[in-house]
C-alpha cells in the first residue's frame, strides 16, 4: 500500500486514514520511525504490557523483589569485572 502526505510549514505529516487503519493507530498512540539511507518506514510502537511474558524469569527469580534482582546484578556485574 502507498499514501501520499503533505509536509506543512511546521514540519507536521498527518498520517492518512488508510495508514492509521492498517496499523491499528488511534489517538493517542505512540509512532516509531525508522531511516535507512533516504526511506522511512512508521510503525506502531508496542504497549509495554504487549511484552509481558517475553523475556523468560528463572523459577527461582519469580516474587524476587527489585531490591533483590539490582542487588544480584550488581555482584554479578563485580565478579565480571574482577
Amino acid at each position: 500500500m502507498e499514501a501520499l502526505a503533505k509536509i506543512t510549514s511546521k514540519g507536521q505529516v498527518t498520517i492518512p486514514k488508510s495508514v492509521r487503519d492498517a496499523l491499528g493507530l488511534r489517538e493517542g498512540d505512540h509512532v516509531v520511525f525508522r531511516v535507512e539511507g533516504s526511506q522511512a518506514s512508521i510503525g506502531r510502537t508496542r504497549d509495554l504490557l504487549d511484552l509481558a511474558g517475553a523475556v523468560p524469569v528463572p523459577a527461582h527469580r519469580r516474587g524476587s523483589s527489585w531490591d533483590d534482582i539490582i542487588d544480584a546484578a550488581h555482584r554479578a556485574r563485580a565478579r565480571k569485572l574482577s
